[in-house]
């Protein structure tokens, strides 16, 4: 089950700006109230990043995709930069559920995690967009190498051991990509890479499909 913290990304920040001033009216003493900001400090920023890490695999949530790729897309028209966009969906996803029980599931997606975490950039951002489903944001990256990570990701997926409850399990992704980037909207942008991946999925699955 996820658990998303919901407070607010912005009512964090406002605490967090005040916080000195909220601390000067506590009735403490003032040797100890730089210690109680240290703590509060801390106590902030775990908050702050459990409010946009998805709890199962720990990339970053839906919400946080939805600011990040709003920023970098704005970014890239710019500055005129390249951008590519990749949405990735777990195949058949609900069988391995219905055969293996949902704390498999739980553990293919964990474990396809940890091999995207291992196979892009430090630049790239990567995120948990719902259900069986990822997304990553290549950022500085044309549409001539964003195919590049995306098929090494693909193989290393299919070709990894997924081993649960001693059974091994087949595992596979499709993938969808687009480097286009002159539409007016980032969701149009988006949703043009998931057109590749609904092209993927139909063309017979575990493949990339790139649409320019």
């Amino acid at each position: 089950m996820d658990n998303d913290f919901e407070i607010p990304s912005d009512v964090l920040d406002e605490i967090q700006n005040n916080i000195q001033s909220i601390i000067e009216n506590f009735d403490i003493p003032d040797a100890n109230k730089m210690e109680v900001i240290k703590k509060i400090n801390f106590m902030y920023t775990h908050t702050k990043q459990m409010s946009i890490t998805d709890n199962l695999t720990k990339m970053f949530n839906r919400r946080h995709f939805e600011n990040e790729f709003e920023r970098e897309f704005r970014r890239s028209k710019r500055y005129k930069t390249d951008l590519s966009i990749a949405v990735i969906d777990i195949d058949l996803f609900k069988k391995i559920n219905d055969t293996y029980g949902h704390s498999c599931g739980d553990y293919v997606l964990r474990e396809v995690a940890f091999l995207m975490k291992n196979n892009f950039r430090q630049t790239d951002i990567l995120f948990r967009y719902g259900g069986e489903e990822f997304v990553v944001i290549l950022t500085e990256t044309p549409h001539e190498t964003a195919c590049v990570p995306l098929e090494r990701l693909r193989k290393r997926v299919e070709n990894n051991k997924f081993l649960f409850n001693n059974q091994e399990i087949q595992v596979t992704i499709s993938i969808g990509v687009t480097s286009k980037t002159d539409f007016e909207k980032a969701q149009d942008m988006f949703d043009f890479a998931d057109k590749a991946l609904y092209e993927a999925k139909n063309n017979g699955r575990n493949q990339t499909r790139q649409l320019t």
